[in-house]
């Protein structure tokens, strides 16, 4: 049954100030509304529990996207449809586009944004994959000032992150590299459009002539978080790939990530399916070498 609306309270800062005095005054009563994208489902079902909401989709302070010399810096209100019209994010963060692209319908891409993909905390969100290979930060605020955290570790548990009830999550910051990288991303779901994933796997790479320098590996919908597999990456790091050193890849993911039974997929299908996907883009980098 759809929720009672006229049970629900909404109320529209018309500044960043305002929203984040809003949050210290009484923290934990009101949860910021961005696109809703994931909000309204929940109405819809009768499920949304929590009452109060800030509606923040107006805060222009929240919008943009600002390109320097060492960085790339998205405001937490960027749609999908921005990431992927944007010419820099195109040409050296291509797997957050190709995520934004497999995000839901059209409708879903004008609305949803990356800060709500990362706020929502679903291990099975399509942007998180992508935004940890690319090792992004992302700026927290409140009235007590803003602070810059790795996005690596900010998922602590299911739906569990590290900000407190008064703060907002504002920018989300991608460092740009001069050297070449190798990027990979796949999502595997019941469709190739609006569907949730089954698994989702995002991978950065350089290589030299002889070894692979340095790997970022990345998996969703195998995890209580959207998981960053550093063991795996250690045991690949410096490593020639070959048949063996790749079948050792696949031997350490498989005790690193811990996929569950659930209504969509299986343990077993994940599982399978997680390590087919590292043994596909390691062939990937070795074809490209040899």
């Amino acid at each position: 049954m759809r929720g009672y609306i006229p049970a629900y309270h909404l109320v529209s800062p018309r500044k960043l100030s305002e929203a984040l005095t809003a949050l210290a005054r009484e923290p934990g009563v009101w949860q910021p509304f961005a696109g809703g994208t994931d909000l309204m489902v929940l109405l819809e079902a009768g499920r949304l529990a929590h009452k109060n909401y800030l509606n923040i989709w107006n805060l222009a302070e929240l919008r943009g996207i600002e390109v320097s010399e060492a960085h790339i810096t998205l405001g937490a209100l960027t749609t999908y449809t921005e990431v992927q019209a944007h010419a820099v994010l195109r040409e050296e963060f291509p797997m957050l586009c190709q995520a934004a692209s497999e995000t839901g319908g059209l409708a879903i891409q004008n609305r949803g944004t990356l800060g709500g993909n990362i706020a929502n905390a679903s291990p099975a969100a399509d942007s998180p994959p992508a935004l940890l290979a690319y090792d992004a930060e992302l700026e927290l605020n409140s009235v007590n000032g803003a602070r810059w955290v790795p996005y690596h570790g900010f998922h602590t548990g299911y739906k569990q992150m590290m900000m407190r009830p008064d703060e907002l999550l504002t920018h989300i910051r991608l460092p740009r590299v001069s050297t070449k990288l190798h990027h990979y991303y796949r999502k595997v779901g019941t469709r190739k459009a609006q569907a949730i994933s089954k698994v989702c796997f995002a991978a950065t790479a350089r290589t030299s002539a002889t070894a692979l320098d340095d790997v970022r590996l990345v998996l969703g919908s195998v995890a209580p978080v959207p998981l960053r597999c550093v063991r795996t990456e250690d045991a690949l790091r410096g490593v020639k790939l070959d048949e063996i050193s790749i079948e050792q890849a696949r031997t350490v993911l498989a005790g690193e990530i811990v996929p569950i039974d659930d209504i969509r997929s299986t343990r077993d299908y994940r599982l399978r399916v997680s390590l087919n996907l590292l043994e596909d883009f390691l062939l990937g980098l070795a074809s490209m070498r040899g």
